[in-house]
């Protein structure tokens, strides 16, 4: 008899789950989770840092300090904001706040770099 593929996959991921309820593993898979989101969130900054390296440092360095003080401004809290989505989920108000300071941001980065392009 052959057994279906999702069929299969649901009794890999219910055996998975009994041996973690069976061994109270709760704990140690939380942790797992939370090191997998950090390490996520590491490599997501790693190619954003390297993107900024390779096109964005020259153009942004010809700006004036204020704009580059708001540019580099707005992108560090952008950074911290999603660290917190990431560190601490976000849900209610608390996502409320995480969508309007992530808003924010993009707004002041994105008009920022669109007023130093103009050529006018």
């Amino acid at each position: 008899m052959r057994i279906p593929p999702f069929a299969r996959g649901m009794l890999i991921i219910a055996a998975i789950a009994v041996v973690v309820v069976v061994l109270n593993l709760e704990t140690a898979l939380s942790t797992a989770a939370l090191l997998v989101r950090l390490a996520f969130f590491l490599v997501i900054a790693l190619v954003v840092y390297m993107y900024w390296r390779d096109f964005g440092r020259r153009e942004i360095g010809v700006w004036q300090a204020r704009q580059q003080w708001v540019f580099y401004g707005a992108v560090a809290l952008l950074v911290v904001d999603v660290g917190w989505w990431v560190v601490a989920g976000v849900s209610g108000l608390n996502a409320l706040i995480f969508f309007v300071v992530a808003g924010a941001c993009v707004y002041a980065a994105v008009r920022t770099w669109r007023e130093q392009r103009r050529y006018s």
